[in-house]
């Protein structure tokens, strides 16, 4: 690791091979991971749907730029507007990269009109460049990397009222996550999207959905503005995008392709072949028996969380969509939870310092579910004297 940027907190393993919902080390100790690459293996690792359209994809050819057609990108954009909405879709390579081409068309469209500004949220997160950091309402992201880019906005998440307040004739624009992710899994309250609906359409704004976490089945429906029933005029997308592969998606709804013509935007890499052939397999497979599972099992994960809140107080909240769940503690010992789940083989994440979150691939079952609750309650009973059980 002595060449490589230390900008990662590692985590002291290192990876021999994955299938399925695991992972083995070199040493060849295996891990039952609840992270999934952050909620990008949603199918679990390796699945053969996807391994099977790479190398079918291998054998024709891996780069050959956007300036010529790939049958796959036209395959992948048509399904994906057959299960959002009409538009049009534009591919790129992260989740960052979806939401920068949001914020472009944003500043595109409100061009001559002096309109660029976007209402962004606090405690969200929409990337590291420096237009997604400065949308994003996190300031320990923005320490060192002042000064930020003009024209973001931030309102009171699920407080409307504070959108209200925000909106000046240079509003373009309201950029929220339906949960916010890496903030600490905030699920959005119902009204509140649909009130932010309604006011975008009172005062011609776009509504733009940041479901790079919460989209392909994260939440228990194919994407989460579908499970709040609010359809934003833009939806970014990426983590599963490209089943386990680097893929950026942004979807503009019908019309507002005509504020880009030919070089407004662009990239070399985006929507490469393999990529979007990963990804293709990967929507194909997400089906309505898949998106009951999952709703199944996060209500099943729910309700063993809530039992084990029941019995320790220094949980404060359990809380999420689908296998999307954070369990919020009253004390700074997620970091902690980790680490101790780490030790009996589990792969957990704390997105923040008493906040822990689960991100599980879509192929775990029941038994998976109750081991990792069994091991946090393990880990809670050895800090029962100093968490105050």
């Amino acid at each position: 690791m002595r060449n490589i940027l230390p900008v990662y907190k590692k985590v002291h393993i290192t990876v021999a091979r994955a299938q399925g919902k695991y992972i083995w080390d070199i040493s060849g100790r295996k891990y039952l991971d609840f992270i999934s690459g952050i909620s990008v293996n949603v199918l679990g690792h390796r699945p053969s749907a996807v391994i099977k359209a790479v190398r079918d994809q291998l054998g024709k050819y891996m780069h050959v730029s956007n300036l010529y057609t790939d049958m796959n990108q036209e395959k992948y954009a048509d399904l994906l507007i057959k299960k959002t909405f009409p538009g049009k879709v534009f591919f790129s390579n992260s989740g960052t990269e979806a939401n920068e081409l949001a914020i472009k068309f944003v500043r595109k469209a409100g061009e001559g009109r002096n309109k660029f500004r976007i209402i962004s949220f606090s405690g969200s997160f929409h990337g590291r460049s420096m237009s997604t950091l400065s949308a994003t309402g996190q300031k320990k992201f923005h320490d060192g990397f002042r000064p930020l880019l003009t024209g973001f906005d931030f309102a009171k998440f699920n407080d409307i009222s504070s959108v209200k307040k925000l909106i000046s004739p240079r509003t373009a624009a309201v950029l929220v996550e339906p949960v916010q992710g890496e903030g600490g899994v905030y699920p959005a309250e119902r009204t509140f999207l649909r009130d932010l609906k309604k006011l975008c359409v009172k005062h011609k704004l776009f509504l733009i959905f940041d479901e790079i976490q919460t989209g392909f089945g994260r939440t228990g429906s194919l994407f989460a503005f579908q499970k709040y029933f609010v359809k934003p005029h833009i939806l970014t997308l990426a983590k599963a995008a490209g089943g386990g592969l680097p893929l950026g998606v942004t979807v503009l709804g019908e019309g507002l392709e005509k504020h880009f013509t030919y070089g407004s935007h662009g990239s070399t890499f985006g929507g490469n072949p393999l990529s979007v052939a990963a990804g293709l397999a990967t929507l194909r497979s997400i089906d309505a028996k898949m998106l009951k599972r999952i709703n199944a099992l996060g209500d099943y994960f729910m309700a063993s969380l809530s039992k084990l809140a029941a019995r320790f107080p220094v949980i404060r909240q359990i809380r999420g969509e689908g296998l999307m769940i954070g369990v919020e503690f009253k004390k700074p010992i997620a970091g902690g939870a980790v680490a101790y789940s780490f030790k009996k083989g589990i792969l957990v994440n704390a997105c923040k310092d008493n906040i822990l979150r689960f991100l599980p691939s879509f192929v775990i079952d029941r038994s998976d579910i109750d081991l990792v609750v069994s091991e946090l309650a393990g880990f809670l009973d050895e800090k029962s004297e100093g968490v105050g059980k």
